[in-house]
């Protein structure tokens, strides 16, 4: 077997004169969540679709499990489960009808195919409701059909694009707590689930846009413009900034970030909720902190807290994407 579980080399994709995808390379291993991270349209959902054959790379190739996603299509896609980003089951069938039909599809039997979904349902929560419409779910509901869906076939590979989208916070913890128990968990014993194949571990690739989630992964890849600029873990992303970044409260707001923004050593300038971050050039701190808050007293302004914090990961965003603009 192969040493990863999704390998993708130098994938392309053109949609007439936009490069959708433009040169993407990506492993996967075996116990990884890898966060596939970028604003609308940076290229995620086509980077699944060539991954899962739903669409053709013009060049490239990608790899599920070590078969070829073009020349071994079929014995690729028995490898992995799909979630697609809208829910693409079936409204006018119950949740049970729905998990009982993706089973048949893929060829289980019926002495087969109910303990399974039973345990399946159970698993996301939805045991309760297997007579239920999925079209009366909620969104929340219908995600985690769509999961159990994918996961009827046993598969070592998870592709998600943009899961929890649209759905409450409570719900998107739930969702993920499911995702973390699913590639923490082996492959072995005689869960339905989670499958019979040694101590292997199943592979997840989630594409999202909330950093919140983004940190959860063990890899983030951030992709702009059909390109993936950065990879590494949150930690070793965020350390990218380290010491570079001032957050900056009080009022008013605006003044503050025209104060800000005028600094020489300033590069940039967001606001979070109540308050600013300030990113400065290396080795730059401590002198903007030094002259920042008597240039705002003089302006005008009151400063309430000014201190350097750790970055967190939509400042390496902000500053990926300007680099990559560059």
């Amino acid at each position: 077997m192969t040493e990863y579980l999704v390998q993708a080399t130098n994938l392309h994709k053109h949609f007439g004169g936009t490069r959708a995808v433009d040169g993407v390379s990506l492993q996967i291993q075996p116990g990884e969540i890898y966060g596939l991270v970028g604003a609308d349209g940076a290229g995620k959902t086509t980077t699944i679709r060539l991954l899962v054959g739903a669409l053709k790379a013009d060049a490239g190739e990608a790899n599920i499990c070590g078969y070829d996603i073009n020349r071994q299509t079929e014995q690729a896609r028995s490898q992995f489960g799909y979630l697609s980003q809208r829910f693409s089951l079936y409204e006018d069938l119950t949740v049970l009808e729905n998990i009982r039909f993706f089973a048949e599809v893929r060829g289980l039997r019926s002495n087969e195919w109910l303990p399974r979904c039973m345990e399946i349902l159970g698993f996301v929560g939805l045991e309760k409701f297997t007579e239920r419409k999925a079209g009366q779910l909620s969104g929340g509901m219908k995600q985690k059909l769509g999961l159990a869906s994918a996961l009827v076939t046993r598969p070592k590979v998870l592709l998600l694009d943009e899961p929890t989208t649209g759905v409450d916070p409570v719900t998107r913890q739930d969702f993920w707590q499911l995702v973390i128990k699913l590639v923490s968990t082996p492959l072995s014993g005689t869960s339905t689930v989670f499958g019979e194949d040694g101590e292997s571990r199943r592979g997840v690739l989630i594409s999202t846009p909330y950093m919140d989630e983004a940190s959860r992964c063990h890899r983030v890849g951030f992709m702009k413009a059909g390109r993936i600029i950065a990879e590494d873990t949150p930690s070793n992303l965020r350390a990218r900034l380290n010491g570079r970044v001032i957050e900056l409260r009080g009022s008013p707001l605006n003044l503050l970030r025209h104060v800000a923004h005028k600094d020489v050593d300033v590069e940039d300038v967001q606001a979070f909720g109540d308050r600013l971050h300030i990113r400065v050039g290396a080795g730059k701190a401590q002198d903007v902190l030094n002259r920042l808050k008597s240039e705002i007293r003089s302006a005008g302004g009151h400063v309430d807290e000014l201190r350097v914090v750790n970055p967190v990961l939509e400042d390496v965003f902000i500053a990926l994407s300007e680099s990559a603009h560059e």
